[in-house]
């Protein structure tokens, strides 16, 4: 035992120590709040409540230790906790709480033994956890007494566990300092190992970042706010203390915050309204991914969505769609109300909760029948995040992996489990048979949860079923950096763990399209008549008598094309005829038309027949020339009946104004066809020349290329003989 002098130059010693301690971002702090420029207030300690329920996680992540090597014994019963515990930001400092303890449950239990508390008091097994996550609270407010509130009601064991870490306060501080002393480390924080030393590093510097709800306010709106509450607009928010915010590079939506205005955020009505949601960025890369993929009426199956904030933010970009997003694995109906309630606050209409479990899910079920993507978020080890306490709180309910970021990562049986639970969730997706796209996101940094689950998937999935296999697809998100385009040559996009963001790991999986497959202009109208898009039109199928003519014109005998060119040589004749006669304009001009063409078909043989006359340098007619006389003529592909009677159609001279443009050729005439609409017009000038007016119709149609029907025609249709 030491004497008094001794025992205060430790006491001193270790108060240096400890500051130390304290001024690194430990994960029981607010984030960057000890990094700040304005400096961070004295810590006061927690409600009772607080460490009730902190002992309480305590008790259930707590790590486990043979008989022989076990200090201190704890008991099996939970404490009672009270109805404050049940609020979100009690929740919260319970887990930051519990977890610090957690992170440094080996020296706190050294402390203990070597201050003589244990065994030397008689102090219940189940007070033990209480008594772990105050003395950790204790040694951080420096071993100074804890403020209490004059409203706040007290608990007896809390009591009881604080003054007995009072009575020993000298101890426990020289023990500390031996500690550290043993450790060669210049305070308790660098006994952590390495991985979780550079965890708490990252998050007390990673940005906030908050995605816009923008079903009630529109992203000008957000900027002008912030302008009025001081807040400037920047392109990065790196080494920035003052008030400021950026635009997410990959989400247009999104928006970051230096990461100790936290507190500050808070209290505007932004976020209080549900305007500015904050979320990890891992989650809206996910749902700007499924966001690319879809069409106007696609359903979305979200698994293991984790945060409900999740689900809203592909709620609101899918608020202009009819689609409709279905959530799986909601087991308890008692939540409904909840649910919907946050659901209405934030403007979400288009949500629909399902009981069963993703796996348990029937692939014919008819409420699944549109859906077009499945959105997957897989439980994983998370050793990307910088925060597991917000990303336990968030996207986990299951608080074991909590001992798994105090140990640096999960041993190898646990990664192993996740990987296999992860595998079996992405094949089950790929049974889906109506589903086109999936998409499959983690915030993991390891290849055995990410790139090794979406290779073996596609590489065994089932080939006998009768659709299309998937394929790996390129990231739908921009790149923005060289970085990530590195990241991403093998088709995955990857975000490695850093000061601005946490790790991500994105899939895009997608059925290769079927040939046999293809979406007319007519199934599109159709589906949108059906959804109502289309009100005053009908759209029907077509006739077997249209179909049985589509099929004739596919397949034309020759014989057709023989008695096509003599068709062409006698209209060949009849112009030049009528060219010779173009001086008497009293004389009657006549054809026969017989022609099995369609209107706009006529068009392109008359420019066929004239190919053999200079070509004119008109700026009116330059296309139509140089396509005409640069190949031979070619049968276009549409016919319609031809006329019932072979009757002569007389053509009679008409004058018509034109536009004043400057021709060379004086005062044309126009012979107006009695055929039909759509009307064309030819001129000619002289007794031999002849060259084609000024067409009012649409482009002539290319070969192939079936002719437009939005021109208003009396010419009946029949099938071709």
């Amino acid at each position: 035992m030491f004497n008094s002098a001794n025992e205060l130059e430790v006491l001193e010693e270790t108060t240096a120590e400890i500051s130390q301690l304290s001024s690194l971002a430990l994960a029981g702090d607010p984030p960057c709040s000890d990094n700040s420029s304005t400096g961070s207030p004295e810590k006061t300690g927690y409600p009772d409540s607080v460490y009730i329920l902190a002992a309480n996680i305590f008790q259930g992540i707590r790590l486990e230790k043979s008989p022989e090597k076990a200090l201190i014994k704890y008991g099996n019963e939970p404490l009672p906790s009270s109805t404050e515990s049940e609020d979100e930001s009690f929740q919260r400092l319970s887990y930051e709480l519990a977890f610090s303890a957690l992170k440094y449950q080996d020296i706190l239990e050294t402390i203990l033994i070597d201050s003589y508390i244990f065994p030397s008091t008689t102090i219940p097994h189940h007070l033990n956890s209480l008594i772990i996550v105050m003395l950790y609270d204790f040694q951080d407010r420096k071993f100074q007494a804890r403020l209490l509130s004059n409203n706040e009601a007290s608990i007896a064991e809390v009591l009881e566990v604080e003054n007995l870490l009072n009575s020993f306060k000298t101890k426990l501080a020289a023990a500390l300092a031996r500690c550290r002393i043993k450790h060669d480390a210049l305070s308790i924080y660098h006994i952590l190992p390495e991985t979780v030393r550079n965890q708490e590093l990252r998050a007390s510097t990673l940005p906030l970042y908050a995605w816009i709800n923008t079903c009630k306010i529109s992203p000008e709106e957000v900027y002008y706010t912030l302008k009025k509450n001081g807040y400037n607009k920047v392109k990065s928010v790196l080494h920035i203390d003052s008030k400021v915010f950026a635009v997410d590079q990959h989400c247009s939506d999104v928006l970051i915050f230096p990461s100790h205005l936290k507190s500050d955020l808070l209290n505007i009505d932004l976020f209080k309204d549900y305007k500015l949601i904050f979320q990890d960025k891992s989650r809206s890369l996910a749902v700007h991914s499924v966001k690319a993929l879809l069409n106007m009426d696609d359903d979305i199956l979200m698994v293991n969505t984790g945060s409900w904030y999740t689900v809203a933010h592909m709620s609101i970009l899918t608020n202009n769609n009819t689609s409709k997003i279905f959530v799986c694995g909601v087991q308890s109906q008692a939540k409904d109300p909840d649910l919907k309630n946050l659901f209405t606050k934030m403007g979400c209409k288009n949500i629909e909760i399902l009981h069963e479990t993703f796996m348990n899910l029937d692939l014919k079920d008819h409420r699944l029948q549109k859906v077009k993507v499945i959105l997957l978020l897989p439980r994983c080890s998370g050793l990307g995040v910088s925060n597991p306490v917000e990303f336990i709180l968030n996207e986990h309910e299951d608080t074991d992996l909590l001992k798994d970021f105090s140990q640096g990562g999960p041993s190898e049986d646990k990664l192993h489990v996740l990987a296999q639970q992860q595998y079996e969730q992405l094949t089950h997706a790929m049974k889906f048979t109506r589903a086109q796209a999936i998409v499959y996101c983690t915030c993991s940094v390891y290849p055995e949860e990410n790139e090794a689950i979406v290779k073996k998937a596609l590489e065994f999935q089932d080939h006998g079923i009768k659709v299309q296999p998937y394929r790996l697809s390129p990231p739908v998100l921009p790149l923005c950096s060289l970085k990530e385009i590195h990241l991403s040559t093998d088709k995955f996009f990857r975000m490695e763990p850093s000061e601005i963001t946490n790790g991500c790991f994105l899939s895009v999986l997608t059925r290769e399209r079927d040939p046999s497959e293809t979406v007319s202009v007519k199934d599109v109208l159709a589906r949108a008549a059906a959804k109502g898009l289309l009100e005053g039109m009908e759209l029907g199928e077509p006739s077997k008598r249209e179909k049985k003519k589509k099929k004739q014109r596919m397949s034309l005998p020759k014989s057709s094309i023989a008695d096509n060119s003599g068709i062409q040589m006698k209209i060949a004749e009849f112009l030049s005829r009528e060219t010779t006669a173009s001086a008497n304009q009293s004389e009657t001009l006549t054809t026969k038309t017989s022609l099995p063409q369609k209107n706009t078909s006529q068009v392109g043989s008359s420019s066929q027949v004239r190919k053999p006359s200079k070509p004119t340098t008109n700026p009116l007619v330059p296309t139509i020339m140089k396509n005409t006389s640069s190949r031979p003529y070619e049968r276009p592909t549409n016919f319609v009946r031809p006329r019932p009677e072979d009757r002569m159609i007389p053509l009679k001279p008409i004058e018509i104004a034109l536009p004043p443009v400057m021709l060379p050729f004086p005062s044309p005439q126009r012979i107006r066809s009695h055929i039909p609409t759509p009307h064309f017009y030819y001129r000619w000038v002289g007794p031999k020349t002849v060259l084609p007016g000024y067409l009012s119709t649409p482009s002539i149609p290319r070969r192939g290329e079936k002719p437009k029907e939005n021109f208003p025609s009396s010419l009946p249709r029949h099938p071709r003989p």
